[in-house]
């Protein structure tokens, strides 16, 4: 069965991480890249999360006329580490349809369980807030949207969890059959700009993201797709860059970009006859 992961760990990242300045008293910013995600996490060895919150703007997308594209936005607790099997996290979504339409849900998912649609709806502009809280084997999500004045909460109990990390996201989803899974074209959401975005670790120290005393990682999205036209082929590069840190509450953008090289596909010449009365044979 093909099933569509609005989110899945990080992929593809250079954990070899390089080191940027930071404001005194405040942790070291290190920056990776990935196929699949871009924003900000925190993790530190020794620290569990107990709570991850923001906001953000529902964004509104540019879509490509013949290929389907996809995001999402989230905020969630877990999955960075390479070796972890869980993932804990809360969102909307924003695709784009072959024929060029766009179209807005809200999901939550406990990986490695599929994602669930939440039933409510989102329109761009819409001011969305999430929030993802781990007690002990249990798991709260909570979306709200402002604009609208409607909300979504949940409890679950799982004991596959991850509490390692904290995660600010702009995602180019997964399609998976069974094991196998692929990155999907990232949708054109111009730019999400995530407000308010905090954590608060098990034993009660609570931080916006740009004061974090964490490891606050910086992710950069790198992928490519490749979409057919009429008589030629089009590969596209697509980046979600996230922006600096510049609010002390906890503000940042992710800005879609792409460029696209374009291939005609033309057939072959036939190669030159060799047989009697063409060219290099025996005159008639």
């Amino acid at each position: 069965m093909t099933l569509l992961h609005r989110s899945l760990r990080l992929l593809g990242a250079a954990f070899v991480a390089a080191g940027l300045a930071a404001p005194a008293a405040h942790a070291a910013i290190t920056t990776t890249t990935s196929t699949n995600w871009s924003g900000y996490a925190v993790h530190r060895s020794g620290v569990d999360f107990r709570t991850a919150t923001a906001s953000w703007r529902q964004p509104s997308a540019t879509c490509l006329s013949q290929t389907a594209t996809y995001s999402s936005f989230w905020v969630g607790i877990g999955g960075y580490r390479k070796t972890s099997d869980a993932l804990e996290q809360i969102g909307t979504e924003l695709d784009c349809s072959t024929t060029g339409a766009q179209t807005s849900s809200a999901w939550y998912e406990l990986v490695p369980s599929a994602a669930h649609t939440i039933h409510m709806t989102v329109d761009p502009g819409d001011l969305m807030s999430a929030t993802v809280t781990v007690d002990g084997t249990h798991v709260t999500v909570t979306l709200k949207d402002r604009t609208r004045g409607t909300e979504f909460t949940r409890t679950i109990h799982d004991r596959t969890l991850d509490v390692t990390s904290a995660e600010w996201i702009v995602e180019a989803p997964s399609e998976c059959s069974g094991s196998n899974c692929s990155v999907l074209p990232l949708a054109d959401f111009g730019t999400a700009r995530f407000l308010s975005a905090g954590a608060t670790t098990t034993t009660g120290v609570t931080r916006s993201l740009t004061r974090a005393p964490w490891t606050r990682t910086r992710i950069s999205l790198g992928s490519s797709f490749e979409q057919a036209t009429d008589g030629a082929d089009v590969q596209t590069r697509v980046t979600a860059t996230p922006s600096a840190l510049t609010d002390p509450l906890g503000a940042f953008g992710v800005s879609y970009a792409s460029s696209s090289t374009t291939v005609t596909t033309t057939e072959p010449s036939p190669p030159p006859s060799t047989g009697p009365g063409g060219p290099g044979g025996p005159p008639s």
